[in-house]
């Protein structure tokens, strides 16, 4: 699989990251077989977080066995400094290890999120105590909607995030206003060396409100291996993005892990994608 160097971190993170809102709902046995199969397809990247449901507790059991050849990513979706921290080390506990490499403040789309996580009693000097005391590696900051990469950029003027992972599929990019918003991320992430993740690759839309969800993910993904080629194919075509989160499902992992080693070019890419007509952004209608 392809690596690619996660800004100053310097870590070769493998392009697919091990999305583990996968492992929220499931047993034990499913999970092992799911981080079993990303190990496999050479994953060296995960990704979690506290609000995930079970899915730290899933992850905690690997740790003994794979903790120093994988890089391992958490989330905190509280705003406050004391009940992040809180969490924090919950998070650690669940993890059965007593670091990790990064520390995001979780679902931060919005200024109005920004300013409540960054200000003086906020979540961010949780995580900058953290990783004073060496319980993480690194900050970064993570968010959906449409006012997320705008959201990001502001957030990379106020504090020197390591990383960002923000919103990018083509349906987002046909956005004048989106696309502006994102290109001008890209710049200050390039100028500070960050590393830049991208979510909902494989997003289609939201459910619709009459059909039943076949999926654990909160949008409708993809779920044909040629749409979700051409949408691996197209957000890795970006050099800017330094790897991509697994859907939220683990029977997708396998059709990610094919798609990354099979892209086809951008424009068949974009061709697939534009030939359907239900194709929308995800942020239309968010349930969180």
């Amino acid at each position: 699989m392809e690596k690619r160097r996660l800004g100053r971190l310097e870590h070769d993170s493998s392009v697919l990251i091990y999305g583990a809102a996968a492992l929220s709902d499931v047993s034990q046995d499913v999970a092992d077989r799911s981080v079993k199969e990303a190990l496999d397809a050479g994953i060296n990247h995960f990704d979690v977080a506290r609000d995930y449901g079970d899915a730290e507790l899933r992850l905690g059991p690997w740790m003994a066995e794979i903790r120093e050849r994988i890089f391992l990513a958490t989330k905190t979706g509280e705003r406050d400094r004391d009940t992040a921290w809180r969490q924090i080390n919950e998070s650690l506990d669940r993890l059965q290890t007593d670091r990790v490499d990064l520390l995001q403040l979780h679902a931060v789309g919005d200024l109005d999120e920004l300013d409540a996580a960054t200000g003086t009693e906020g979540a961010l000097s949780a995580a900058t105590r953290a990783q004073d005391e060496g319980l993480v590696g690194a900050i970064g900051i993570t968010g959906h909607g449409h006012q997320a990469p705008a959201t990001h950029l502001e957030a990379l003027r106020r504090h020197p995030f390591a990383t960002v992972l923000t919103p990018l599929n083509p349906v987002l990019w046909r956005d004048e206003s989106y696309r502006a918003d994102y290109q001008a991320l890209v710049e200050e992430v390039r100028r500070q060396d960050a590393g830049l993740m991208t979510i909902k690759t494989v997003s289609r839309r939201n459910w619709p409100d009459d059909t039943g969800h076949t999926h654990a993910t909160w949008y409708e993904p993809y779920a044909d291996q040629d749409r979700i080629t051409a949408a691996v194919s197209w957000v890795l075509s970006h050099p800017e993005v330094t790897g991509i989160p697994t859907a939220g499902d683990v029977g997708l992992l396998g059709m990610l892990v094919h798609a990354e080693q099979n892209r086809i070019s951008p424009s068949e890419a974009e061709e697939q994608l534009t030939s359907d007509g239900e194709y929308s952004s995800p942020f239309l209608s968010m349930p969180f």
